[in-house]
């Protein structure tokens, strides 16, 4: 009986480290939940302080533990080597992609909302996080972009005041270019853009490139934009007579007579198509719900200067109606950070569970 007494006694300094290790674990965790509200960055940052706390703990328990000396130095020289390797081996990239998340936040040339394309990678930015940052693509697919990827590639941001999207098409020598360019600014013009122009782009060996340009205001819907410039085209060359056909098309076949250009729909017809909901609404769902989100943290900041100029003012008051009437204002900001707090949360949860 007295022997084990005795062999529960010597892990006495084991249970005491498991429990320290709990109440560290739970307690940072309750702190870094209070501190995180409203701020999505953080969670990448809790996993890796908690993290720390188990494998220092674990350590510590080892340690702990009633052994022989030169054994508990072998168990430690053999946990050193582990976890000296687990971090050589996974350090640079690690390391790198962390890097990458600060200086892309440094630069800040794009937030959740917007509109990227790097390389092949085109659509809307639905997170950016510290090691990666994760788009929309226009197959409402979720893309996740390791940072060290954007820094080390080109990164073409959509600006948010307007962007010229274009439409090429190419035409034979046969047709007069003044009616051609007169044909595509119609067609600019009829899809909705502004301060439209036209390039001949190549002299080919059988027919002329041409591009049309136009300045597209509200970017959020860029591929309904980029599809109506190219139906206009199509109808404004119709319009004008001329057969967008490729001349090597006309050499190898005998059309005889036969014209290219399609009849037109009916009015009815075209009012059916032109009713139909911009494709972007359901596209970018998961983005427009981060642009939202991003909104609401910026109305935050906001909140968080005017509480900060409020107890700036009751600093200086000096008269007890002064005072009363500043704690009743910073009261009021207070609640309305604390709901908006709330909602960030609720957003944000939502936001990441949605595959």
């Amino acid at each position: 009986m007295d022997n084990i007494l005795n062999q529960i006694l010597s892990f006495q300094g084991t249970f005491f480290t498991i429990l320290i290790t709990i109440g560290i674990y739970y307690a940072t965790q309750w702190i870094l939940k209070k501190s995180s509200k409203g701020k999505s960055d953080w969670g990448i940052i809790k996993s890796i302080i908690l993290f720390s706390i188990i494998l220092i703990g674990a350590i510590a328990i080892v340690l702990s533990l009633p052994m022989d000396p030169s054994t508990k130095g072998n168990i430690s020289s053999l946990i050193g080597i582990v976890i000296s390797a687990v971090f050589a081996l996974s350090s640079a990239t690690f390391m790198g992609n962390g890097m990458a998340g600060i200086m892309l936040r440094t630069i800040n040339s794009f937030k959740p909302g917007d509109f990227i394309r790097t390389n092949d990678l085109f659509g809307r930015v639905t997170e950016r996080g510290l090691f990666h940052t994760e788009i929309q693509t226009e197959n409402r697919d979720l893309t996740t972009i390791p940072n060290l990827y954007l820094t080390t590639h080109p990164v073409k941001v959509i600006r948010t005041s307007g962007t010229f999207i274009t439409g090429v098409c190419s035409l034979g020598y046969d047709v007069n270019r003044i009616t051609i360019e007169k044909a595509l600014l119609k067609a600019i013009e009829k899809a909705g853009l502004k301060d439209g122009f036209v390039r001949i782009t190549d002299l080919g060996d059988f027919s002329v490139v041409y591009k049309s340009f136009g300045l597209l205001e509200d970017i959020k819907t860029i591929i309904s934009a980029e599809s109506k410039l190219n139906a206009m085209i199509l109808d404004c060359l119709h319009e004008a007579g001329i057969e967008i056909v490729s001349p090597n098309f006309m050499n190898q076949r005998a059309v005889g007579d036969t014209v290219f250009i399609p009849k037109k729909v009916t009015k009815s017809e075209q009012k059916k198509l032109d009713d139909i909901a911009a494709p972007e609404n359901v596209i970018f769902d998961k983005a427009d719900e981060a642009e939202s989100l991003e909104k609401r943290k910026e109305k935050l900041a906001d909140i968080d200067a005017k509480i900060k100029t409020i107890a700036e003012e009751l600093k200086a008051a000096t008269t007890e109606e002064e005072k009363l009437e500043c704690k009743n204002r910073m009261d009021k900001w207070t609640n309305i950070k604390d709901k908006m707090l709330e909602k960030i949360d609720a957003k944000q949860d939502e936001i990441n569970s949605a595959k």
